[in-house]
């Protein structure tokens, strides 16, 4: 139906509507909680009793421990069942269209913010936030969407052998970023002044307007055969198209399996190393940076709502930066460099939020860490450049799944760790996470080191190819 060959407003919509709702669930948790556990009200108007105020100091820290606890239980509500639609529903886009992989995660959020707006409206229990999260993942959760959206570039794209592809792949991680920043921003104001229902109205709102736009005005990327072309014109029996599209579900659910069973054994360990290292750099990055807004509304920091939004909108210039850095560098540096160089950034931001004891020293934490989401677009760009056109859904479907894993062992390993160690040094999971990035890196520089080239790597696929014209990645009828 769309006529529109354009996913990025998609992705920045999404990333609007979904950064609303993150901050939120921290914030509102934690409001929620303290209340339960003290009996009075946030004290949000002053600042100097989180630090004088030994009472205080307690109350922030059992605060602190059940809010942990209560987002681990939620992140393992969503996780249990994103990790298999993700990988069913991106690696099935490969024959019914990217928008199968879009379209089911905007309807999961817009239900998961609708339920939140109950909740905060009318004081509902917190359980009813789990149930909300597990019918998130079902549908398939953000990295569903993502990697639905990438494997939408990758199309676009083609075989890119100018590096296209990484800069405009980069380009999406960007608005990922900013947006999701210009949204904290935003949440904290309306915190501020008309509470937590409008934050969640409001996201509803633009994912319904999402919805729209996907559905409508989007145009697929994937040129889907006819299905009215392949009918032979013969009465069939009731079952039997019931019965054939069993068979190309399962047939097609296959194609990660396919994927690596009918490649080369060199194309392979290429492809493991950097699903390898796309995971340990998830886990670092996002373990770190999860626990950002608890370490900042815990002592001594104790910012309010505005502050932290603050800090989430100066994190867009992580974004912007690491664009421009991956935009600027790939000219001159081969791809491993460059995710070395972001690895860096990663490491020397979370040692520094580790020490971070004073609102000026949190805000400049942001400053190593702005080269720190290159490794993102670059590892998608260059796994994505030794596979085929046919296998790209496959391939993202493997990196989803890898990237929802990683994300939910991040979050629920260092809830648990901060939780844990919150009384004698808060900032350890920092200083671990930092640690983690040595993995990814050692995967790296194995990578160089092998002389694992990914272009080399592209060119042995393509001779491949033309040796084998006739060779299909679908499992025989």
């Amino acid at each position: 139906m769309g006529r529109v060959l354009l996913i990025e407003p998609a992705v920045g919509l999404y990333a609007f509507a979904m950064f609303m709702i993150y901050p939120l669930l921290q914030q509102y948790v934690y409001r929620r909680l303290w209340f339960d556990l003290s009996g009075t009200t946030y004290p949000a108007e002053s600042l100097s009793h989180c630090s004088n105020n030994h009472s205080y100091v307690t109350i922030h820290q059992a605060v602190q421990k059940e809010t942990s606890i209560f987002l681990l239980k939620s992140e393992l509500c969503f996780l249990i069942p994103s990790l298999i639609s993700a990988l069913l529903l991106v690696s099935y886009s490969d024959h019914c269209g990217r928008k199968v992989a879009i379209v089911p995660p905007l309807v999961g959020d817009t239900l998961f913010a609708l339920c939140y707006v109950l909740v905060s409206r009318f004081s509902f229990s917190l359980s009813y936030l789990l149930a909300a999260s597990f019918l998130s993942g079902l549908m398939g959760g953000p990295t569903t969407l993502i990697g639905g959206c990438f494997a939408y570039v990758a199309d676009l794209c083609g075989a890119d052998p100018e590096g296209k592809k990484t800069v405009r792949m980069a380009r999406l991680d960007m608005i990922l970023g900013v947006l999701t920043g210009l949204a904290s921003l935003c949440t904290g104001f309306f915190i501020e002044a008309a509470g937590f229902t409008w934050p969640f109205l409001t996201a509803v709102f633009l994912h319904l307007i999402n919805l729209f736009y996907v559905l409508v005005v989007l145009k697929e990327s994937l040129v889907l055969p006819n299905p009215s072309l392949s009918s032979s014109g013969h009465s069939e029996a009731p079952e039997a198209p019931r019965l054939r599209q069993s068979q190309a579900l399962t047939a097609r659910l296959q194609g990660v399996y396919l994927l690596f069973a009918t490649s080369k054994r060199r194309r392979n360990v290429v492809l493991l190393l950097m699903l390898a290292a796309f995971a340990f750099f998830r886990v670092a990055l996002q373990g770190g940076m999860s626990i950002f807004i608890l370490y900042e509304l815990n002592t001594p920091l104790c910012w309010s709502e505005v502050l932290v939004g603050y800090g989430s909108a100066l994190s867009t210039a992580i974004y912007l930066v690491s664009f421009a850095g991956v935009a600027l560098l790939s000219r001159c540096l081969p791809d491993a460099y460059i995710i070395l160089l972001g690895l860096t950034s990663v490491a020397a931001g979370l040692i520094m939020a580790a020490f971070a004891k004073s609102t000026p020293l949190m805000f400049l934490v942001r400053l190593p860490l702005l080269l720190s989401i290159m490794p993102t677009p670059v590892l998608r760009s260059m796994m994505s450049k030794i596979v085929s056109g046919s296998e790209q859904g496959a391939m993202f479907a493997c990196v989803a799944f890898v990237e929802m894993l990683s994300v939910g062992v991040s979050f629920t390993m260092f809830s648990s760790i901060y939780a844990a160690t919150l009384s004698w040094f808060s900032g350890f999971s920092f200083l671990l996470a930092a640690g983690l990035t040595l993995i990814p890196a050692i995967l790296v520089c194995v990578l160089l080191c092998l002389r694992l080239d990914v272009y080399e790597e592209s060119l042995i696929l393509k001779e491949e190819r033309m040796e084998n014209p006739t060779e299909t990645s679908e499992l025989p009828p």
